[in-house]
């Protein structure tokens, strides 16, 4: 077995030692039961931020500050290319940077892959002054060795560049970095974040702060319902920092989670043209000034306080101001955790779990708040639309900062750690 780049100590899933732990002590078919074997799939990298698969479990990966690698179904890793200073990879982008939150963030296969060779690729970039997340597409190799032909078909995504007086304030802050294809209508949905600037998320034209939905160029998608004035490309707008995007396996409908402002992770059923409600600019909704013109902290921005209380000064949803936001399915009892990532579970082997949610919280401990790291299996009805049950996982190893949730097409669910690993975890 081959490396093309020394990961420290990967291990691969054909050599893993394999763990078989029961998630509960009765084997009946009640909701929310399941058995899970674990394997490490790979371990020793750095940051792994977003995982995409073929149907032969090809899966390519980044890590936020190295850059973009395969693993091929025999378990060899080839590195494809690499960021500025990055070492052992056959190619690097000295565009492309990490700092902070952004950096190499999410991958995704063109549906199409079989005839076009295509990939994507959100990252940040120093091309244009000031710099700027972009979704590249890039042709891979027959032989999955390196990658050619980039092209950034959006380039203009906001980017923090200077710190500014906030709780993860510096640089690369609220960069979002989702890329995902719709299986439903084959469009690309791409999530950003509000960098820390107050008049990102409500912005008709800038393009933090938003879900957008183009297709393979680009372009804006048929059917995006943008209001006059607005940058074709928005699908929703008035988000905070969504990195967990996932499409309901029966209607194809997006539903994203996001994260909360010391209160309040958030998944939300989107809607064309919807406002998801943030609005953090200073001196509106009874507010004064706050810190670097974004109240999105406050008040009491450093100090830990009733979440409730924090909740009714900078709603996450404001429907106060915003009567027809989109309204969230689901609050995480009104803490801020660190939901980043989302997917659907689906097969028969997956039990009651069939079809449900699952959301990898990374945690964060702030103020009293439980760290809480770990994913929840979320059951919604049968619309989709509002949520029946929410279930913590229990896991057959130790929980990290779950950056990604992906499902193989194993039918496994593999899950990056921002810890440098990522786990595979089997129903079987």
């Amino acid at each position: 077995m081959c490396l093309s780049r020394g990961h420290a100590a990967l291990f691969f899933a054909a050599t893993a030692s394999v763990t078989t732990y029961a998630a509960a002590v009765t084997a009946d078919t009640s909701p929310n039961i399941s058995s899970l074997q674990h394997a490490i799939v790979l371990e020793g990298l750095s940051d792994p931020w977003d995982m995409a698969f073929l149907p032969d479990g090809t899966m390519l990966f980044t890590e936020k500050c190295q850059g973009l690698s395969v693993r091929l179904p025999d378990g060899t890793v080839n590195a494809l290319l690499g960021m500025t200073e990055s070492e052992g990879y056959p190619e690097t982008a000295d565009d492309l940077f990490c700092e902070g939150q952004a950096g190499m963030n999410g991958v995704a296969f063109d549906p199409a892959f079989d005839e076009n060779r295509l990939i994507y690729v959100y990252s940040t970039s120093s091309l244009s002054s000031p710099p700027t997340n972009r979704v590249m597409r890039m042709m891979l190799s027959d032989d999955f060795t390196s990658v050619s032909d980039r092209t950034d078909i959006i380039d203009d995504i906001p980017y923090k560049e200077f710190a500014t007086d906030h709780p993860f304030g510096g640089p690369g802050a609220h960069n979002g970095g989702r890329v995902r294809f719709s299986p439903a209508d084959g469009f690309l949905y791409v999530t950003t974040g509000d960098t820390h600037n107050g008049e990102v998320p409500q912005s008709p034209t800038l393009l933090g702060g938003k879900v957008l939905r183009v297709d393979s160029d680009g372009n804006a998608a048929e059917g995006n319902n943008a209001a006059d004035g607005f940058d074709p490309r928005i699908y929703t707008y008035g988000h905070r920092n969504i990195q967990g995007i996932a499409f309901h396996p029966e209607t194809g409908t997006p539903i994203v989670a996001e994260h909360g402002p010391w209160h309040s992770d958030e998944i939300t059923v989107l809607e064309p043209g919807g406002n998801g409600g943030w609005d953090p600019r200073p001196n509106i909704a009874d507010r004064g000034d706050c810190p670097d013109d974004y109240c999105g902290y406050m008040p009491n921005q450093m100090d830990g306080m009733n979440v409730f209380e924090r909740a009714s000064f900078m709603p996450m949803t404001d429907t106060g101001t915003y009567p027809e936001a989109m309204p969230p399915i689901w609050n995480n009892n009104g803490l801020s955790q660190g939901t980043s990532s989302a997917e659907f579970l689906t097969g028969e082997a997956w039990g009651a779990w069939d079809g449900n949610m699952v959301v990898g919280v990374m945690g964060i401990g702030f103020g009293g708040t439980p760290i809480g790291q770990r994913i929840d299996v979320i059951e919604l009805d049968e619309d989709g639309r509002s949520v029946v049950d929410v279930t913590e996982m229990t896991l057959p190893m130790q929980p990290g900062r779950f950056r990604s949730l992906v499902q193989g097409p194993d039918g496994a669910l593999y899950a990056a750690v921002d810890e440098g690993e990522i786990h595979r975890l089997d129903p079987n």
